[in-house]
């Protein structure tokens, strides 16, 4: 089975892809979308679809996985940040991809054991359980791999594989 992981951003909008055979976790791809400042919010979105739609296409994932919507501090980057997880979950849409949503809360304590665990846990975890030879870069690359290994768990539990159908 093939997961994508997505951390939604305007700026940086990180993805990876990871394969489940058995009891092991493969990367087959991970990075980031990156989008200058410059641009207008509109073509931020194009590019983030574009490029995401392209790597559907090209991978056929066979469920996308994606933070739920999180903000307990500055609402004002909510909003670009839920512009560009509706142009994914469009995206995901147009190609027929199943979406699981997780808390960070969930993503957390499937990767590393632990719900409140920091980011360097969990980049620390995400490098060991995808055997990787170096941490990936940048950080939303690193959250986006584990919202894809998230999903692959979860994808392993029958019940919640049932309630997607």
């Amino acid at each position: 089975m093939l997961a994508l992981g997505i951390d939604p951003g305007t700026a940086i909008c990180g993805f990876g892809l990871v394969e489940s055979r058995g009891s092991r976790l493969i990367p087959i791809k991970y990075g980031s979308v990156f989008t200058s400042p410059k641009m207008r919010m509109e073509d931020r979105l194009v590019k983030i679809y574009d490029e995401l739609d392209a790597l559907m296409k090209e991978y056929k994932p066979d469920i996308m996985g994606i933070e739920k919507l999180f903000f307990n501090r500055n609402v004002t980057t909510a909003i670009p940040v839920g512009q560009a997880r509706g142009v994914v979950l469009l995206a995901a849409a147009k190609n027929n991809i199943p979406i699981v949503e997780r808390t960070p809360m969930q993503i957390k304590q499937d990767v590393t054991g632990y719900g409140k665990a920091d980011k360097k846990q969990v980049i620390y975890m995400v490098t060991k359980l995808l055997h990787l030879p170096e941490p990936p870069k940048p950080d939303d690359t690193a959250d986006a791999l584990a919202v894809a290994i998230c999903t692959t768990y979860c994808m392993g539990n029958a019940a919640f594989r049932n309630s997607l159908r």
